[in-house]
This record gives C-alpha cells, sequence and structure tokens, in this order.
C-alpha cells in the first residue's frame, strides 16, 4: 500500500503544483488513499521530496535526485533556480558564500543541496545570502564550477 500511495505521490507532484502537505494530502484522498497530514509529512520525508519555486505556485513539491546527477528534467530546474537567484560565488576557505537576489537564497540552497554535488558537506540560507561548507578549500573550485555549469544550462 505504500509504495503504490508513493507512486501515486510522484504521479500528483508532476501533474499539479502541489504546495503544501495538506494540498498533497487532499489529493491522495480524492485518489482513495485515506492519508493523514502525519503519513505524507512521512513520506515526503522518505522519498527525499523537496521543494522547488513553482510557476503558478510560490513553492511546489518535486522528487529529488538520489546519489549523483539529477531526475530528468529537473536539473533544467535547478538551473532555472540558480539562474534567477545567484548573483555571484565567492570562496571563503572551504566555505563557498553565495550572493542571491533578495528572498531567493533558501529556494537556490534547496535546489543545491537536492543537487548533492560531492563536496558540500551542509548549507545555510539567510535572505540573500547561502553558506556552503565544503569538505576541503581544494573542493570549493570544483564546486563552483559545477554551480557556474548547471546556471549557463549545462546541469541535467
Amino acid at each position: 500500500m505504500k509504495k503504490k500511495r508513493q507512486e501515486k505521490i510522484i504521479e500528483i507532484i508532476n501533474q499539479y503544483e502541489v504546495e503544501t502537505q495538506e494540498d498533497l494530502a487532499r489529493y491522495l484522498n480524492e485518489a482513495g488513499y485515506s492519508v493523514t497530514q502525519a503519513t505524507v509529512s512521512r513520506d515526503i520525508r522518505e522519498m527525499s521530496l523537496v521543494k522547488v519555486p513553482g510557476i503558478r505556485a510560490k513553492q511546489r513539491y518535486m522528487t529529488a535526485a538520489r546519489g549523483s546527477g539529477t531526475s530528468a528534467g529537473f536539473g533544467r530546474q535547478y538551473a532555472s533556480v540558480l539562474q534567477d537567484g545567484v548573483v555571484s560565488m565567492e570562496q571563503a576557505g572551504n566555505l563557498l558564500v553565495i550572493r542571491t537576489q533578495s528572498g531567493m537564497a533558501m529556494a537556490a540552497a534547496a535546489a543545491i543541496d537536492a543537487m548533492k554535488l560531492e563536496g558540500i558537506v551542509g548549507s545555510i540560507a539567510g535572505d540573500d545570502t547561502i553558506m556552503c561548507a565544503v569538505k576541503t578549500e581544494e573542493m570549493v573550485t570544483h564546486v563552483m564550477a559545477e554551480l557556474r555549469q548547471c546556471i549557463i544550462q549545462i546541469c541535467d
């Protein structure tokens, strides 16, 4: 039952811009799956769903890539978020400091985290700044190059 429900979740988030757990629960209930918000929350966590900027909705759920690389079409979503948001990148030791348009840091950080770039240990976002902790100073250059590639739409 759980596997079928999670397959239905993928179908729903691919068809609709689902902004909240409550919206997802409503779609699932309409499809015949009796779920609570707590069940949906567990499914979202287990499935590694992420929120990205939507077209009609402020944010929407989307599947994250597993391992390295991205799922089909999702790389374009990363590129779009990064193109719209990133203003500059600068290395500070083993930290990568990314400046974004005001209000875009969290969306850009979510895209960066979901990309699972080798070397990034974690990131913290404010309103217009992201700080990414990278394993080593030497790896920061590699991470910056990968992000630049994604920004110019090579990330797929």
